[in-house]
Order: C-alpha cells, then sequence, then structure tokens
C-alpha cells in the first residue's frame, strides 16, 4: 500500500464469511435500501484480490454490473439483466472490493426523497418514519443503517448529497468529466455522473481514488480535470484553516429551516475561530439555479427516454406499430417520470423552446460566470446541503413543487460542473449536512475543506 494512504480496518473474519454476514443482514434490511442482493458475493470475496479485501459495495441500481438486475427502479425495466459493467464497479472490483447488491433509488432518478421507486420507498436509518433523500436513496441508507462499507450512487442535482445530509453520512459530487459514466443509465448526461458515499471524508476521497480518471469509452471524461499525482486520500490531511477564504453566499442560508441555519452557522464559525477567513457574498444567480436546473434536467431526461420504446428497451408489448408499442410500454412508468418526459418534450418544441429551454441555458452561463467570480475570491464556499432535515413520509409526494424545492442549494453547483459535497454536522436530532463546494477540478480541495470540518468539531 501506498505510503500515507489510511489502511482500511482490519477484520478478523476472512473475506467471504465477512462477505457473508454482511448478506445476511441485507435480507433482514428493514429499510428497503437494496433492491437486488449478490448472491455470488462470498464467492466472489473469494477470488478478489487487491487492497480492499473483505470490504463490501452497495451499487445504484443505475449503474451496470455483469450478470446482476439493472432496473433503475422501474417496472420498464423489471427483469432486465446487465450484460457488462460499469467503468466506476469495475475499477472497485480492482481494489478487492466486493458488491453486494444494487440499492434502491427513486425510479430513473426522478426524485428528491427516495419515494418514487416503483418497488416501494426506502426508509431513513435514522428514523424510519422518514425520508431518506434521493434519488439515491438506498446508497445513503446502505451507509447509514452500515449494510455496505462504501456505496457508489449518481449525482444529477444532489442525488448523493441529498440522502447524505438526510442519512447522517458523507458524498462527493465529483467534478463533471472527472469519473467515467459509461454503464451509467443517466437522466441527464450533462448533469449527472457516478459519486461516492462512505461513512466520512476520508472513506469517499478512497472511493474517489478508485474510480477517478479518463475512460477511453466515456468522450467527456477525456477532456476531464487532472488527478493529483499521488492520489486524493494521501493529501486530505493537508488544509490549514489559517489564511483559507472561506465563502459564505447568502441566498444558501435564505429559507432555511431554524435547525438547519444554526447548525450551518455553527460550524462556519468554527472555520472562522481555527483562522480562515470567513465573509459572506451575494450571488444573486444562485436564485436562477432552481428553475433552470429542472428545464435542462426535463429536455434531457426527454431524450433520454425516447430509447424505452418496447422495441430497443422495456418489456416488449404486442403492438402493430411503433407508436402503438411506445404508448404501451410508457404505461410501466411512474407518474414522475410521465411528467417530466411530457415536460421536456413540450419545452424543447419549436414553438417554445427559447422561451424556456433556451433562456435556462444563457442562465446556466450566467451562473457559471457568477461561480468564477465567487472563486476568484474565496477557495471554498459554505453553506447547508439541505435548507430541512429530513421529512415524514408522504408529506410531499403529492406535491412537485415541493419537491423540487428541496434542491434549491445543491443544483447550483450540478450546472456548473462543480465538485460539492455533503458532510455531516455533530449534534442531537436529525441529522444535517454542511456543504463545500469549489472550482472545477479542485475536488482535493473541497475533500481536503469537508476533512477539515470533521476535526474542527471533533473527530478523528
Amino acid at each position: 500500500m501506498p505510503k500515507g494512504v489510511p489502511r482500511p480496518s482490519v477484520t478478523l473474519d476472512e473475506p467471504p464469511e465477512r462477505v457473508a454476514k454482511a448478506l445476511e443482514r441485507i435480507r433482514q434490511d428493514p429499510h428497503h435500501a437494496f433492491l437486488h442482493v449478490n448472491e455470488r458475493a462470498a464467492e466472489e470475496a473469494g477470488r478478489a484480490q487487491g487492497m480492499w479485501l473483505g470490504k463490501t459495495l452497495s451499487v445504484k441500481d443505475n449503474l451496470a454490473v455483469q450478470g446482476l438486475p439493472l432496473t433503475c427502479a422501474s417496472k420498464a425495466l423489471e427483469g432486465h439483466v446487465a450484460a457488462y459493467t460499469a467503468t466506476v464497479v469495475e475499477r472497485c472490483a480492482a481494489r478487492g472490493l466486493v458488491v453486494v447488491g444494487k440499492t434502491n433509488m427513486d425510479e430513473f432518478g426522478c426524485g428528491s426523497s427516495g419515494e418514487r421507486s416503483a418497488f416501494g420507498a426506502t426508509r431513513n436509518p435514522r428514523d424510519p418514519s422518514r425520508v431518506p433523500g434521493g434519488s439515491s436513496s438506498g446508497a445513503g441508507a446502505s451507509i447509514a443503517a452500515g449494510l455496505a462499507d462504501f456505496a457508489l450512487g449518481s449525482d444529477t442535482g444532489g442525488s448523493v448529497r441529498c440522502p447524505a445530509s438526510f442519512c447522517g453520512v458523507t458524498a462527493l459530487k465529483p467534478s463533471h468529466g472527472l469519473v467515467s459514466r459509461w454503464g451509467l443509465v443517466d437522466m441527464a448526461m450533462s448533469l449527472e455522473g457516478p459519486a461516492p458515499l462512505a461513512r466520512d471524508t476520508r472513506g469517499c476521497a478512497l472511493l474517489l481514488d478508485a474510480i477517478a480518471g479518463p475512460d477511453a469509452r466515456d468522450p467527456v471524461s477525456l477532456q476531464g480535470p487532472a488527478i493529483p499525482p499521488d492520489g486524493y486520500a494521501r493529501n486530505l490531511e493537508g488544509l490549514d484553516a489559517k489564511g483559507l477564504r472561506v465563502g459564505v453566499p447568502e441566498e444558501f442560508l435564505q429559507g432555511c429551516s431554524a435547525d438547519v441555519e444554526r447548525a450551518v452557522r455553527a460550524a462556519i464559525e468554527r472555520f472562522g475561530a481555527a483562522g480562515a477567513r470567513v465573509a459572506e457574498l451575494a450571488m444573486p444567480e444562485l436564485r436562477l439555479a432552481l428553475p433552470s436546473y429542472y428545464l435542462v434536467c426535463y429536455a434531457e431526461f426527454a431524450s433520454a427516454m425516447q430509447r424505452y420504446d418496447g422495441f430497443r428497451y422495456g418489456p416488449r408489448v404486442e403492438a402493430g406499430s411503433l407508436e402503438q408499442a411506445t404508448t404501451a410500454d410508457r404505461g410501466f412508468f411512474g407518474p414522475e417520470v410521465k411528467r417530466r418526459i411530457l415536460l421536456g418534450t413540450h419545452i424543447t418544441m419549436k414553438e417554445v423552446r427559447g422561451k424556456w429551454y433556451t433562456a435556462a441555458l444563457r442562465a446556466r452561463e450566467q451562473l457559471g460566470e457568477a461561480y468564477a467570480r465567487a472563486f476568484a475570491e474565496h477557495d471554498v464556499l459554505l453553506g447547508p446541503t439541505m435548507p430541512v432535515q429530513a421529512f415524514p413520509l408522504g408529506e410531499r409526494i403529492a406535491d412537485p413543487l415541493a419537491m423540487y424545492a428541496a434542491d434549491v442549494l445543491t443544483v447550483g453547483a450540478s450546472l456548473a460542473g462543480l465538485p460539492a459535497g455533503s458532510v455531516p454536522i455533530k449534534g442531537p436530532g436529525l441529522p444535517i449536512g454542511l456543504q463545500v463546494q469549489g472550482p472545477r477540478g479542485e475536488d482535493l480541495r473541497v475533500l481536503r475543506a469537508m476533512r477539515l470540518h470533521e476535526k474542527l468539531q471533533g473527530g478523528v
């Protein structure tokens, strides 16, 4: 193992026995974090080689694992089995990680609560009466419940940061292009990418070391940001608060619940007390983020879903024409998926494209410019991950606008392609996440700031 890389904890169990015990816990999980158990996992642990022998990995069910179901939590793909393995999963396996199962999610990633799965909602391990956050609901719950050592999710507009915040775990949305998307069933190609979740920042850094880097099968990754020569985990401890320029956009704290604002302000004050230069700033362009994100997401999602026509993908139905087959096949979709397809199709129509979709693209450019100005004066931006704590199951499911509003603090980094992480703030009651954002390509800076937060609040 390279010098300086944190060594995974030693277990007395041999890898197959340890993995077998993990599978038994997964089968008895009351939180519905998993959709599919990898019954071959113990056998695979016996053949595995690498630095993390016996360590377990959960994989969101929109990432392909050869021989395992790939359903995206949709009835439209029920019974579909992946014929290949996603690049990120291959790279994890090369390190010795063993896939123990595929985790639950909002159908095709369409959701922020974990309630939109066609196979039943995931429950929050910290309070089973509340949502775990989405769309990587099972990924977050699998870590919070101790069912996996590491998790792979995907983040489009906050899909790993939201469950990390609600479940009290740690997650990072990498810079766009840093991690290969090959083998990911993405909902919005310019926004989404695979993303790591773990119990703490060190775990996220270790997993990012495994999955980051160019992949010839994903052209976007070939133009992605450079990786530190000696990786992320080895350099995690190198940030000193003294002289660190911390920006706090005032828009981040507007509209947050009192508990969230109080906890986040206290966390930021710890940075200042340790010597960081903390300053509030105005980023009025952030008000454009939520509507712009959903317009871009709708359009890209509607385009991506054209493949589910009953001929290429989706259940085969008896029909006389492509139109009849597509109509019948889309009857398998849930209401949120249908809503986004309809809205995406509408806003990209020639007659209204300029009013909605083109305007959203212009706003996206303005937001990117605003972030560039902010990072010219600040090293990182801090704020809440979510404006509220985990809300009760069923509270927002019938109100799409209220559900979308939960994403207001996470979508900006997604539109700009920035790295953004969520790390828990210690305290009583339901979990609260601190969000750290940095310039594109500065994933190490974000991870180091997350690690600094852990130390400032008394972490190891």
